[in-house]
């Protein structure tokens, strides 16, 4: 039954997925993610409900549109391809839980920030705030109110420790050192985990940053680095995985026995 609802979750993330890829769309450029109904960006012709299907509309039609012939950015298929397994695997790590909601909700994130920050440089304010509201009603029902009301603190800590290194980095390299958008996704992100999981969160998307922010470095020295898909991924493998418990018990044994 299991692998039953392995298979509905991947399938409703990949369908999550293409829906996120328009929200991701129309909010960076500043359009209503209500109307009108899905067109193509190139010819302005609207879709048919069978152009729409997730990813198999994409291999049907060989990644292009079937009116103008323009390319249609693999970007879109991946991303729902990813969204599915990012579905499918939080249901089999958490089940039917409350956690296994934060998991969806961190995986929605995910996506939606890799394409607003990797292709617009930019985290909607809209998309911060929504998972905000979203992950506090749901921090009430997990932990109570007083514990939800702590993981704001926590929130609002990570977001103060972000917002002084970023002043200082931009002092120190006379240039924007880390988004606005950045500092205010840290604070959402702070409030789903404790603070020893954000510090950690933190530290491993930054070295999985480092190698591409140093490949697009050496490529094009004056282009800019999107950090908010890095964040988001440190804190959803931190999470998924309770990276900061194995870690802490490692440390731990370390001290004890040697």
């Amino acid at each position: 039954m299991n692998e039953f609802y392995v298979l509905v979750f991947y399938i409703l993330g990949i369908v999550m997925g293409s829906f996120y890829s328009l929200v991701a769309y129309r909010l960076s450029n500043d359009r209503s993610i209500v109307k009108p109904r899905s067109f193509c960006d190139n010819c302005k012709t609207k879709l048919k409900w069978y152009e729409l299907i997730p990813i198999a509309s994409y291999i049907v039609q060989k990644g292009r549109c079937s009116y103008c012939n323009q390319k249609i950015s693999v970007f879109y298929p991946v991303a729902e391809l990813l969204c599915g397994i990012l579905f499918a695997l939080s249901f089999a790590i958490f089940g039917f839980s409350y956690n296994f909601v934060l998991a969806i909700l961190l995986s929605s994130l995910l996506i939606i920030t890799l394409i607003t920050d990797l292709n617009y440089y930019i985290i909607p304010d809209e998309i911060n705030i929504f998972f905000a509201i979203a992950i506090f009603i749901l921090n009430i029902f997990r932990l109570g109110i007083i514990n939800a009301l702590i993981y704001v603190g926590y929130g609002l800590i990570i977001f103060i420790i972000m917002y002084l290194l970023m002043l200082l980095g931009n002092y120190l390299f006379k240039e924007e050192s880390l988004g606005g958008g950045d500092i205010k996704l840290l604070f959402v992100l702070g409030m789903t985990v404790s603070l020893v999981s954000s510090l950690l969160s933190i530290t491993i998307a930054t070295f999985i940053a480092l190698p591409i922010a140093l490949y697009i470095f050496i490529k094009n020295k004056d282009k800019a680095i999107p950090f908010g898909p890095f964040l988001v991924t440190g804190f959803l493998l931190s999470f998924l995985f309770r990276l900061d418990k194995t870690i802490i018990e490692r440390i731990f044994n370390i001290i004890m026995y040697h």
